[in-house]
C-alpha cells in the first residue's frame, strides 16, 4: 500500500532527518520505498534518501509492502506532516559548520599554480599565517586485492567485512565518548559513523563480496561508487561528503586489514601538517593545538577538513592538487591562508617576512584585548556602538569574544543560500531568537533578504540580467515575492519576543518601498495575533546604498527608526565602478569625495530627524576612517568581529582627546 503527503519536516529529508527517518522506517519489518516525482529509493537508507534531495512542502509518497505495512505508513507518513518533527536545532548542528565564513577568500582551481619562485597556490580555506617544519602525512594508499573468491571463501569474506564495519563503528562511538572532543569536531565524527552505519554503503560492499569479490576491493567499490554520486551534485554541502564517503571506506579497508591509519600524535608543536588528502576523522582526532598549519592536496572551504580548521584558529590551504606531493620531501614551509600561496623551504627573506606577519598580527591582538569590554563614548558622553556584521549563528562566539555591543548587520541570505531550499518560518524564528539572546540587551539588527541574480538561491528563478547588481534584488525581489518575504517577516515579529531586534532592509531607493513593507509587517502581526502566537514589533530601518536612498534621505528619515549606510554598495553605485572588476579597482575607494559627501548627507538627514545612524560597510572598520564618520554624528559602527577592538580604541582615543580639549 502506498500514501502520499507534503513534507513539513523542518529542511527535508537531508542529513539528519534522513537518519531519523531511516531510524523509524527500521523499525518496521515491511520494506518501505519513499517515492519523489518518478524516482524510489529505500526508505531503510540515509545515504539514498539525502541524494533523493527530498525538500520541505514538497509531494512524495510512502510505498510499503509486508506485514507491518498499515502501522509503517501511519508512523512514517505522521513524521513527514509533523513540521517539530525535525528539530532545528539538531538540523544547525549538523548544517552549521558546513559553510565557510561569510567573507571568503580567493577560491582557485585545485590544479595549483605554480609560480617561478616555487610558490605554489590552492585555496586559501582558512585565514593566517604559519611558518614552520613540515610534517608529511602521505599513508600508502589502500588498492584493490582483486582477489576472486571461491564459492566456499564467501561467507568468511562476508563475516570479515561485517566485523570490520562493527570495529569502525566502535571506533567512532568511543571517539564520541571523549570528553576534551569539541562540540563541532564532535558533530563531524558523528556525521561520518552515520554513513559507516548506512545500509546503502553495507549492503552494497556485501553485494559485491557474496558475488565473489574480496572484502576490501568490495569497500573500495562500494564507496567509490557512493562518494561519485555525491561529487556530481550541485549542493556544495553534499558535494563536499565524498570525501567523507572515501574517508570511512579507508577505515573499513584498514579495519579489514588489521592495521591502524597513519599516527598523527607524533606532530611536533608548530609543525605544518602536508597532506594529500586527510580524512576528517584522523584529523579531528589530532592534537591540534601542535598544529600550526594544514596543506593538503584536496578539499575546498566547505570541506571538514576546512571547517576544523577555521574552527581552531588554524591557517589552512588546501586544494593543491598533484602539487601537494612536491612537498613530501621539504623540510619547513610557509602557508598564507588569506590567499592561498604555499612557499615550499622558503629563503631568508620569505621567512623574515612571514615571522614579521606572525608577529605583528600577534602583538596588535594581545594589545587591542585591552579593549573588549570598554564601551567608547564621545567626549559628550554619547556612546558609540561598535557591532559586528555576522552570516550565521557559528559567528557569535567571535563576536562576543571581541567584545561586540551588538550586531549592526545579520545577512540572512547565508541562512538561504546554505539549505538546498528555502528555510521555513520556524527555522527562521529560532534562528533570529538565539541570535537576539545571545547579544542581549544589546541590539541585533537583521537584514532582511538581500539575494539577486548575482547569487541565487534555490526555490526563487531569477531572470538572466545584463547587470545584476541593477536588477531584480533585495527588497525589489522581496515585495514581488511575499510569499518568501512574510515567513521572513512572521518570523522577525516572533523572535523579537526574545531579544532587541531591529530590522533593515537593502536596496531601497523609494519611500514607497519602505510603506509597502510595512502594510506587510501589519499584516503578518495580524495573523500571529490571529493564530494566538506571541510576537513583538520592532524597529524598522533601511540600508542607505543607493544614490537615490541618499538623495531623498530627508524623506526616509521621517518614515524610518533608523540608517545604516553600507558603504560597499553605496561606492559603487556613486562612482558607477563594479566592485568585483578589478579593472576599475581604484575608482572603488570609499574615500572619494563623492562617496564621502553621500555619506555625511545621510548622516546629516539622518541627525536632524532624530534618528540612529550607523555604518556596516566594511568602512566602518577602518581606524583612518572612524574619525571622520563619529565627526558626521553616526553612532553605530558595525564591522567583522577582527575589528572591533581596533575601532573601540579608535573612538575611546578620541572621547579622550576631546575631554582634554573641553569639547
Amino acid at each position: 500500500m502506498e500514501r502520499s503527503t507534503i513534507v513539513r519536516v523542518h529542511d527535508g529529508l537531508h542529513a539528519r532527518p534522513a537518519t531519523r527517518f531511516v531510524k523509524l522506517a527500521k523499525g518496521f519489518e515491511s520494506d518501505i520505498e519513499l517515492i519523489k516525482a518518478d524516482k524510489s529509493v529505500s526508505a531503510k537508507s540515509s545515504v539514498k534518501l539525502m541524494l533523493l534531495g527530498v525538500k520541505e512542502n514538497e509531494t512524495v509518497t510512502v510505498r510499503a509492502s509486508g506485514a507491518d505495512e498499515i502501522e509503517a505508513i501511519e508512523a512514517l507518513i505522521g513524521y513527514l506532516e509533523d513540521p517539530h518533527a525535525g528539530t532545528a536545532e539538531e538540523e544547525r548542528a549538523e548544517k552549521a559548520s558546513a559553510e565557510p565564513a561569510p567573507v571568503q577568500p580567493e577560491a582557485f582551481s585545485t590544479n595549483s599554480d605554480t609560480t617561478a619562485t616555487g610558490k605554489l597556490r590552492g585555496v586559501a580555506a582558512s585565514e593566517g599565517f604559519a611558518i614552520g617544519p613540515a610534517f608529511g602525512f602521505f599513508p600508502a594508499e589502500i588498492k584493490h586485492e582483486n582477489r576472486l573468491l571461491a564459492a566456499d571463501e564467501i561467507p568468511a569474506e562476508a563475516g570479515r567485512l561485517t566485523q570490520a564495519f562493527a570495529t569502525v563503528q566502535h571506533r567512532m562511538d568511543m571517539s564520541l565518548t571523549a570528553t576534551d572532543l569539541a562540540e563541532s569536531d564532535r558533530g563531524i565524527i558523528a556525521a561520518l559513523k552515520d554513513i559507516a552505519c548506512d545500509d546503502e554503503l553495507t549492503q552494497a560492499a556485501e553485494a559485491l563480496v557474496k558475488e565473489g569479490m574480496d572484502a576490501v576491493s568490495a569497500v573500495i567499490g562500494a564507496t567509490s561508487r557512493i562518494a561519485a554520486d555525491f561529487a556530481s551534485m550541485d549542493d556544495p554541502y553534499l558535494n563536499a561528503r565524498a570525501d567523507d564517503v572515501n574517508a570511512v571506506g579507508r577505515q573499513i579497508c584498514l579495519a579489514l586489514l588489521g592495521q591502524d591509519d597513519a599516527n598523527l600524535e607524533a606532530i611536533p608543536n608548530g609543525a605544518i601538517l602536508i597532506a594529500d588528502d586527510i580524512g576528517a576523522w584522523d584529523l579531528a582526532r589530532a592534537p591540534l593545538k601542535r598544529i600550526a598549519g594544514v596543506i593538503c592536496g584536496h578539499g575546498g572551504a566547505t570541506s571538514h577538513v576546512a571547517i576544523i580548521a577555521r574552527a581552531h584558529g588554524i591557517p589552512a590551504v588546501l586544494g593543491l592538487g598533484h602539487s601537494v606531493q612536491e612537498l613530501q620531501q621539504v623540510k619547513s614551509v610557509a602557508l598564507d591562508g588569506n590567499n592561498g600561496d604555499v612557499f615550499p623551504d622558503p629563503d631568508q627573506k620569505t621567512v623574515d617576512r612571514f615571522h614579521a606577519k606572525i608577529g605583528v598580527a600577534e602583538t596588535e591582538r594581545q594589545a587591542l584585548k585591552a579593549y573588549k569590554d570598554i564601551v567608547p563614548r564621545r567626549a559628550d558622553g554619547t556612546i558609540i556602538e561598535i557591532a559586528a556584521n555576522l552570516g550565521s549563528l557559528e559567528e557569535i562566539e567571535a563576536a562576543q569574544e571581541a567584545g561586540a555591543m551588538g550586531v549592526g548587520l545579520f545577512r540572512t541570505e547565508l541562512l538561504f543560500m546554505r539549505h538546498i531550499h528555502l528555510p521555513s518560518e520556524d527555522l527562521q524564528t529560532e534562528t533570529y531568537a538565539t541570535l537576539a539572546k545571545a547579544f542581549a540587551p544589546h541590539p541585533v539588527i537583521v537584514r532582511t533578504l538581500d539575494i539577486g541574480g548575482d547569487k541565487p538561491i534555490s526555490g526563487i528563478d531569477f531572470p538572466d540580467e545584463e547587470n545584476p547588481f541593477l536588477g531584480w534584488r533585495g527588497i525589489r525581489m522581496c515585495l514581488d515575492r511575499p510569499d518568501v518575504f512574510k515567513p521572513q517577516l512572521r518570523a522577525l515579529l516572533r523572535a523579537t519576543v526574545h531579544g532587541n531586534i531591529k530590522v533593515m532592509l537593502p536596496m531601497v531607493s523609494d519611500l514607497g518601498e519602505v510603506r509597502a513593507t510595512r502594510s506587510l509587517i501589519d499584516e503578518c502581526a495580524a495573523e500571529l495575533k490571529a493564530e494566538g502566537r506571541d510576537y513583538a514589533n520592532f524597529d524598522l530601518g533601511v540600508m542607505v546604498e543607493t544614490p537615490a536612498a541618499v538623495m531623498i534621505a530627508p524623506m526616509l528619515a521621517k518614515e524610518v527608526a533608523f540608517f545604516s549606510i553600507g558603504t560597499n554598495d553605496l561606492t559603487q553605485y556613486i562612482m558607477a565602478a563594479d566592485r568585483l572588476n578589478p579593472t576599475v579597482a581604484k575608482l572603488n575607494d570609499v574615500t572619494h569625495p563623492a562617496v564621502m559627501a553621500a555619506i555625511e548627507l545621510t548622516a546629516k538627514a539622518g541627525v536632524e530627524a532624530g534618528i540612529m545612524v550607523g555604518m556596516c560597510g566594511e568602512a566602518a572598520g577602518r581606524a583612518d576612517l572612524i574619525p571622520a564618520f563619529v565627526n558626521m554624528g553616526l553612532t553605530e559602527l558595525s564591522m567583522s568581529p577582527a575589528s572591533i577592538q581596533r575601532a573601540k580604541k579608535c573612538v575611546w582615543e578620541l572621547g579622550q582627546v576631546g575631554n582634554q580639549k573641553g569639547e
